[in-house]
């Protein structure tokens, strides 16, 4: 047989062990997380890299590390204090090594986003092989509601808008638990039969909240009379903090972080 073609066959092998034990270790890191993650109904952010993604698993490691605080009693319309927002969590990805990071201005609920991530990430990935390459969501507007938890839905959104009953952007497909070394199955976690949230995570995708979303979905509510507990501004929106999904980081501000992430090296996408 032709030496290079033996020597390839060894690359390739090679690859998917790594490939599997990189997933492997991921998903019991993953499994490892508190329950919040489990109620949610996904296993954590990194827990399916491919091989080589040694700096993102680094990253996923240091973001499941970092706490998320979601114990507010009110929160202010400005934020001031870096306490008040996922400042930590939001310094790593300011501060990411890898060389190729891209970052996604998301607003419509109901757009391709999810889909759109997806494909620059297969196309960065497979096409490209940059292992390493991290995709963030700078999520507002209406798209911002799919990074709460299926209680505020229940509670709030389904009443503000009555034909979204159910948050089924957090709900993970089969596809997410499908063979990661195929790469091509029309079923599998990098086909659109799975554009979920989950499986972005998965993947590595971080998703940005953003608190003057979040100020301005408790405004309206309370101009809609939306509000069971008579709360106060300041107290509805600190509730919709407390109730973002998890692996979230959450910002002062998405379209005020966008150019920090622009100067951190991240690629502007709208």
């Amino acid at each position: 047989m032709d030496q290079h073609v033996q020597d390839g066959g060894r690359r390739e092998v090679f690859k998917q062990a790594l490939w599997g034990a990189g997933a492997l270790m991921a998903l019991g890191a993953g499994q490892a997380r508190a329950g919040g993650a489990k109620e949610a109904g996904v296993d954590g952010i990194g827990t399916l890299l491919p091989a080589g993604a040694t700096s993102l698993a680094d990253l996923c490691r240091r973001l499941r590390a970092t706490p998320r605080r979601r114990d507010f009693k009110k929160v202010p319309m400005i934020l001031q204090d870096a306490a008040d927002w996922d400042q930590q969590a939001l310094h790593e990805l300011l501060t990411y090594a890898g060389a190729h990071k891209q970052v996604w201005d998301h607003t419509d609920l109901k757009g391709p986003w999810l889909n759109l991530m997806r494909n620059s990430l297969n196309v960065q990935v497979f096409s490209f092989k940059h292992p390493d390459f991290l995709c963030v969501s700078a999520t507002h507007g209406t798209a911002h509601w799919a990074l709460y938890d299926a209680w505020v839905w229940d509670k709030y959104l389904s009443h503000l808008a009555p034909e979204l009953a159910t948050n089924t952007w957090i709900k993970a497909g089969a596809a997410l638990h499908a063979d990661p070394h195929a790469i091509e199955a029309a079923d599998g976690v990098y086909a659109p039969a799975d554009n979920s949230i989950p499986a972005l995570q998965a993947r590595g995708v971080v998703f940005i909240a953003c608190h003057n979303g979040i100020w301005e979905l408790s405004g309206a509510l309370l101009a809609k009379g939306i509000n069971p507990d008579g709360l106060g501004h300041e107290q509805l929106a600190a509730e919709l903090t407390n109730h973002l999904i998890p692996d979230v980081v959450l910002s002062p501000g998405v379209v005020g972080t966008l150019p920090e992430l622009q100067q951190a090296g991240f690629q502007y996408v709208r």
